[in-house]
C-alpha cells in the first residue's frame, strides 16, 4: 500500500493531527534513520520512511491520517552498548510525545534488545521483532469543551491535600457503577466526589498517570502488578489502564472530564510525576521507548563506561537533564498538562536527582532556573520529593523558592513523639510551627514550603502505624526483605488485628493524636487517602505490587468508623475557620527562645514558660504552646485586617494524665476546651477554666482550649 508522505514540521514533537493529515517528529541525535510504523485494526504493520531531518528532528507530514490511528516508530543506528549506543530496528518504540497509548505492554524475551540466552548478555545482538507486545501510540483529536472550566488556584495557606490513587480510590465503591470503578470516570462520578467535598480537602494529589510500564517481569513472575506506577514510559498520556472509554483517545477525555469535575466542586488536581527516571531499567532492561530512540541523549551513562547507568533513583536509570532535548521533553510535558489538562500542580518524585548537574545536588540546577521563568507553570503548585538515594540526596529545605516540599523530618519527629520515643521538645516546636529551622533560616520561604504529612502512600497507613510494630509484606513475594524496617511505629501492645477492647481504644485516641497535630501545624497538610476511615492494608508497608484488596479502599470501613471520619472532617473544617492555624507568614515572637508572650509562646506543665537551658536539655514528653490570634501579620484577600481567636494546645505524650496549669499572663481569661482527643468526637459542651484552675490532660492526647473573654 502507498502511502504519501510529505516533508511535514519539525515541531511540535510526536503526533499533530490538523484536520487533513499528521505530522509525525522525533529527536534522536544519534540514529541514521527512522520508520514510522503504522497499525491497522488487524494489527497489520505498514512502514513509513522519515527523510527528512532538521536539527536532530525526524519528521514528515502523512495527509489523510486521523485520530485513532495507532503507529510507532523503529529506529536505526550504531549497535554499540560500550558506546552508549543501544539501537535495534527490530524494536517497535512508543513515542515519547505521543497523547495516547493503547494498550499495555507485554511480557517476553522479543522485548529486550539483547538476546536472553546469549553469553554476551545485553552486548549481543536480538533479531526477534517485538511490535505484538508493545503498545501502540496513538494520534488524537485534542479539541475538548472546557466549559469556562481554569486552573483554580486556590491559595496555599488554603490548600489541605488528599493523596490518593486513581484505581485504588473507587475500585470497591459500593455507589460507582461496577464499569466505571477503578477508573477516571468513577473518580468523576458524584459519589466518589462527594466524599472528598464532605470531607473538605481542596486538593487530590494523584498517585502516577502517566503511561507506565505495569507489568515488569519480575513482578509478572510472580502473578504480581506495578500498582503504584512509578515507572513512566510515556509523559504525556494518561494510564490506558485506568480508562473506560477506551484506549484510542479516549482515555485522554475521560481525564480531562475528571480534572472538569473536580474543578466543578472546588477541588484541584495536583499528579504525581515521576522524571528522574523511566520503566526501562537498567542495561538489561527492555526496550520500548528512549532506550531505543537514543540511549545516549536520553539516559545519564556512566562517564568511564557508558554500558552501564548512572541511577540515582533505585530503579535502574536517571534520565540525562543536563541534555536540552530532556530538558524540553520534560518541561514539554509540564506545560502540556497544565494547558491541555488544566492539573494546578505537580510533585516530584524523587526531585534532587532532577537536581543532579554533576554528581551533587545543586539547587540552582538548570531544571530549577527553567521552571521558575516559565510563565506557564509559575502559577502552578511545585512539590519536591526532596531525596533521592545518591550521595547527598537528603535535601529537605535546600530547594529554590516557588517549591514546596514533602518535610520528612516533619513525618519522624511527629510519629517519634507520639509512640514516645526521644525526639526533642525543640524539634516537635520547629516541625509544629512550620519548620523555619529548614525554610526561613536557609533560604527565606514561607511556611507553606512544608508539606506535613504522618503517613503517605509508601509507608503504613494511619491504623497500621499504630496497630504494627513491625512490617508484614509477605504478599509481595520477597520475603518481607522489601519496605523500610525502620517505620517508628507502635502497636499499642498488640500486633496487628485484636479484639483487647484497651488496645482498640488507645489506637482510636493515636490516630486522633497525629490527625489532630497534623491539622493544625504549620505549613500544609497532607492527609493520606483512607488514614479518614482506618484503611488498614494488614502490616503490608510497601503495596507498590498489589494491585489488590490490600490496596484498594475498603468503603465498609466507613460505616465502623463514622466517629473516626467525623473527627477528620470536623479538624478540617476547624482549620479552616481559624486562621492562626495557617499563617501566611512565620511567627514573629520568641518561638523557642525568649520570656515575653506575643504571637507564640512554649510552656511548661506548670504553666512558666519554657527557658533556653529547658530547650538544651530537649526531651519531654509534655508541652503546651498559645498561638495569638489578634497578631497575625497577613491581610486578607481584599486587604483587609485577619484577627482569629487565641488558642492554648497542650501535648501529653505521656502515658499518664498530666495537670497544666494556666500560665500567669493567661489564667485572667476564660479556656473552653473545644478539642480532647479522648474523646472520639469534637465537644459540644465546652468545659471552661480559668484562673488557678488546672487542665488535665489525659495521658496520650492533645487538648485545644481557645480564649472565650
Amino acid at each position: 500500500m502507498h502511502i504519501a508522505i510529505w516533508p511535514g514540521r519539525v515541531y511540535p514533537l510526536g503526533s499533530d493531527w490538523d484536520g487533513k493529515g499528521t505530522n509525525f517528529a522525533l529527536y534522536s541525535e544519534n540514529a541514521t534513520g527512522v520508520e514510522l510504523c503504522l497499525f491497522d485494526r488487524d494489527d497489520k504493520e505498514t512502514r513509513v520512511q522519515l527523510t527528512e531531518v532538521s536539527n536532530f528532528v525526524w519528521h514528515g507530514y502523512l495527509p489523510g491520517i486521523s485520530p485513532g490511528q495507532r503507529y510507532g516508530f523503529r529506529v536505526h543506528g550504531p549497535w554499540a552498548p560500550q558506546e552508549g549506543h543501544r539501537f535495534n530496528p527490530n524494536k517497535l518504540l512508543i513515542d515519547p510525545y505521543g497523547k495516547a497509548i493503547d494498550g499495555e505492554v507485554g511480557n517476553g524475551p522479543e522485548l529486550f534488545a539483547y538476546s536472553w540466552d546469549s553469553p554476551e548478555e545485553d552486548l549481543s545482538f536480538s533479531d526477534l521483532d517485538d511490535a505484538h507486545l508493545v503498545p501502540k501510540s496513538v494520534v488524537v483529536d485534542e479539541s475538548f469543551d472546557w466549559g469556562g472550566d481554569k486552573l483554580l488556584r486556590i491559595p496555599w495557606h488554603e490548600t489541605v491535600i488528599y493523596e490518593t490513587h486513581v484505581k485504588g480510590f473507587t475500585k470497591l465503591h459500593p455507589d460507582i457503577p461496577e464499569n466505571l470503578r477503578g477508573t477516571y470516570a468513577g473518580m468523576a462520578h458524584p459519589a466518589a466526589i462527594a466524599h472528598l467535598q464532605r470531607l473538605g480537602i481542596t486538593a487530590v494529589e494523584l498517585m502516577p498517570v502517566h503511561h507506565y510500564l505495569s507489568q515488569p517481569g519480575h513482578l509478572a513472575d510472580k502473578g504480581l502488578k506495578n500498582y503504584w506506577g512509578y515507572d513512566s514510559i510515556n509523559y504525556f498520556a494518561p494510564f490506558s489502564g485506568y480508562s473506560a472509554s477506551g484506549t484510542l483517545g479516549g482515555q485522554v477525555k475521560e481525564f480531562k472530564e475528571l480534572v472538569k469535575a473536580l474543578h466543578n466542586a472546588g477541588i484541584e488536581v495536583i499528579l504525581d510525576v515521576v522524571y528522574n527516571h523511566t520503566g526501562e531499567g537498567n542495561h538489561k532492561g527492555p526496550t520500548v521507548t528512549l532506550r531505543g530512540i537514543d540511549n545516549a541523549t536520553y539516559y545519564r551513562l556512566m562517564e568511564d563506561d557508558p554500558r552501564y547507568y548512572m541511577d540515582y533513583t533505585g530503579c535502574g536509570n536517571s534520565l540525562n537533564v543536563r541534555h536540552a532535548q530532556v530538558l524540553k521533553l520534560i518541561m514539554d510535558s509540564l506545560r502540556y498538562w497544565v494547558t491541555h489538562m488544566h492539573v494546578d500542580g505537580f510533585r516530584f518524585d524523587l526531585a534532587s536527582a532532577l537536581a543532579r548537574e554533576l554528581y551533587e545536588v545543586d539547587s540552582l540546577a538548570a531544571f530549577f532556573d527553567i521552571i521558575h521563568q516559565d510563565p506557564t507553570l509559575a502559577g502552578v503548585k511545585l512539590i519536591a520529593e526532596p531525596w533521592d538515594i545518591g550521595e547527598g540526596g537528603y535535601q529537605v529545605g535546600n530547594f529554590p523558592v516557588l517549591w514546596s516540599e514533602w518535610n520528612g523530618k516533619y513525618r519522624d519527629t511527629m510519629r517519634d513523639y507520639w509512640r514516645g520515643e526521644e525526639s526533642g521538645l525543640g524539634e516537635f516546636a520547629y516541625r509544629f510551627t512550620g519548620s523555619p529551622d529548614l525554610y526561613f533560616q536557609t533560604n527565606g520561604r514561607r511556611p507553606n514550603a512544608s508539606i506535613n504529612f504522618i503517613t503517605a502512600h509508601d509507608g503504613f497507613t494511619l491504623n497500621d502505624l499504630v496497630s504494627y510494630n513491625e512490617k508484614h509484606n509477605e504478599a509481595n513475594g520477597e520475603n518481607s526483605m522489601d519496605g523500610e524496617s525502620h517505620n517508628r511505629s507502635w502497636n499499642c501492645g498488640a500486633e496487628g488485628e485484636t479484639d483487647d477492647p484497651e488496645v482498640l481504644r488507645l489506637r482510636e485516641q493515636q490516630r486522633r493524636n497525629m490527625l489532630t497535630t497534623l491539622i493544625l501545624s504549620q505549613g500544609i497538610p497532607m492527609l493520606l487517602g483512607g488514614d479518614e476511615m482506618g484503611r488498614s492494608q494488614k502490616g503490608n508497608n510497601n503495596g507498590y505490587c498489589q494491585d489488590s484488596d490490600i490496596s484498594w479502599f475498603d468503603w465498609n470501613l466507613v460505616e465502623g468508623n463514622e466517629e473516626l471520619l467525623d473527627f477528620t472532617r470536623e479538624l478540617i473544617f476547624f482549620r479552616r475557620q481559624h486562621p492562626v492555624f495557617r499563617r501566611r507568614k512565620w511567627f514573629q515572637g520568641q518561638a523557642i527562645h525568649g520570656k515575653a508572650i506575643s504571637d507564640i509562646a512554649w510552656f511548661n506543665t506548670d504553666g512558666t514558660e519554657m527557658t533556653d537551658e529547658e530547650w538544651e536539655v530537649g526531651y519531654a514528653k509534655s508541652i503546651g504552646v498559645f498561638l495569638d490570634g489578634g497578631q497575625i501579620p497577613s491581610p486578607g484577600p481584599q486587604g483587609q485586617r485577619v484577627s482569629d481567636d487565641s488558642f492554648l494546645l497542650f501535648f501529653n505524650a505521656h502515658y499518664e494524665t498530666i495537670e497544666f496549669a494556666l500560665a500567669d499572663a493567661l489564667s485572667n481569661k476564660e479556656w473552653s476546651v473545644v478539642i480532647d482527643t479522648k474523646e472520639p468526637r469534637f465537644l459540644k459542651e465546652e468545659k471552661v477554666y480559668t484562673g488557678s484552675q488546672a487542665v488535665p490532660v489525659t495521658g496520650r492526647s492533645v487538648v485545644v482550649l481557645r480564649r472565650t473573654s
